[in-house]
């Protein structure tokens, strides 16, 4: 294998590129779906494909954008700021009014906690069907995590709001609110938003393989999200990079697709127009390989879920190549998260990597301080020596011969 392929030998030769990619990518901004930092950045990928060696396509999908205009709780003389559900409904600018109290109660205003969203619980939180059903003329919810700070919820039914208009606030407002609620102290809430017509774009290539006879690979990377999210959509990136990189310079025999999709934080909805557009490869392909959010976060367990045992011990055996564990596995069966759900629901083979992190959509995401790159870059060289001899020999041949282990 030359050294053009792997890194292998040179443990700090991608050190500096996975650092520039990162840093790069947080001072682009709060890559939000559609906005003009999340078109920007979009660029920037093509520009990162090009220089690969291989020619990036642009495939466009409309949204009807959510922009905050103002979103605050006021009570008990003080004003607290947060951020509108995108896909609950919203406000005017003069709020609602009312009694707070607890969700489920007959105030008129709802106050709810959200449970923390980590690795092994990344769907919508578990109040939130709640607060959508409930009667409350308005819903705050606290959002809760392992730190302080306000942590975003995702926005799984934005075409399709539902549920009275609900803030979130940092949870370092908590405990004062339930006291409030308990006082019955009259608040008005704001969750007021524009709607916007805006473009987003999945970034796409190929690296055609050499025997077009074999089923092809689907490489998938989610990167847009709140706030900078260097970590949690980042280190994607730099993993998907990686292994476009090592993959261009070994000519495959097997081809190779690679998407990074916008619209991930507003119910996946970049995945399917991307779907829509090949839907040859929803069955066909040896692989949807989901590279999933966090990747080499310091200090925190990964987790792998794989839709047979073929791809779950490829997966297994490429990380211990670097020397890197793995913490935890779902079961096969177990309900795919993020955009592999659709794959999973079309019968397709997926795997996915994904790892926890203490800043998960809380505008601590940045750069440097939630990244470790030298533990990113141990994983994106296994993910890109794994996805090498999957393109080579695939998951199905290693089931057959049974060298998976």
């Amino acid at each position: 294998m030359s050294e053009q392929q792997t890194d292998q030998g040179f443990p700090g030769a991608l050190e500096p590129r996975v650092a520039s990619l990162l840093q790069a990518f947080d001072a682009q901004g709060n890559h939000r779906t559609g906005t003009a930092v999340d078109n920007a950045s979009a660029d920037w990928l093509t520009d990162q494909v090009r220089q690969l060696g291989l020619e990036p396509s642009l495939e466009t999908f409309t949204l009807s954008r959510a922009d905050p205009q103002l979103a605050y709780a006021r009570l008990a003389n003080r004003r607290i700021d947060g951020v509108p559900m995108f896909d609950a409904t919203f406000t005017s600018a003069e709020g609602v009014n009312g009694r707070l109290g607890l969700l489920g109660s007959d105030a008129d205003i709802g106050l709810a906690e959200t449970s923390p969203v980590n690795v092994a619980h990344t769907a919508e939180a578990d109040i939130i069907p709640a607060a959508r059903q409930s009667r409350h003329t308005a819903v705050i919810l606290v959002t809760g995590a392992t730190r302080p700070g306000l942590f975003l919820s995702n926005a799984p039914r934005f075409l399709n709001p539902a549920g009275p208009p609900m803030l979130q606030v940092s949870n370092v407002e908590s405990a004062w609110l339930k006291q409030q609620a308990q006082e019955r102290a009259e608040v008005t809430v704001v969750a007021s938003v524009e709607r916007t017509p805006a473009r987003a774009f999945n970034v796409t290539a190929t690296i055609p393989g050499l025997d077009q006879s074999l089923p092809p690979l689907v490489f998938m990377a989610p990167r847009s999200g709140w706030w900078q999210c260097v970590s949690e959509q980042g280190s994607r990136l730099v993993c998907w990079l990686e292994i476009m990189r090592v993959l261009a310079a070994a000519k495959p025999s097997r081809t190779c697709h690679f998407v990074a999709m916008s619209g991930h934080e507003l119910g996946f909805m970049g995945m399917t127009p991307y779907v829509e557009r090949h839907q040859d490869l929803l069955k066909r392909a040896e692989a949807w390989v989901f590279l999933g959010s966090d990747i080499g976060q310091p200090r925190q367990p990964n987790l792998i879920h794989a839709s047979d045992d073929a791809l779950e011990h490829w997966l297994l055996a490429a990380l211990a190549k670097q020397g890197l564990p793995f913490d935890a596995k779902d079961p096969h069966s177990s309900k795919a998260r993020g955009e592999t759900a659709q794959i999973q629901r079309g019968g397709g083979r997926f795997v996915t990597l994904a790892c926890a992190s203490s800043v998960f959509r809380n505008v601590g995401d940045r750069w440097p301080e939630a990244v470790e790159v030298s533990l990113l870059a141990r994983y994106a060289t296994a993910l890109a020596e794994g996805a090498l001899e999957l393109a080579e020999h695939g998951a199905s041949e290693r089931r057959r011969h049974g060298s998976a282990s």
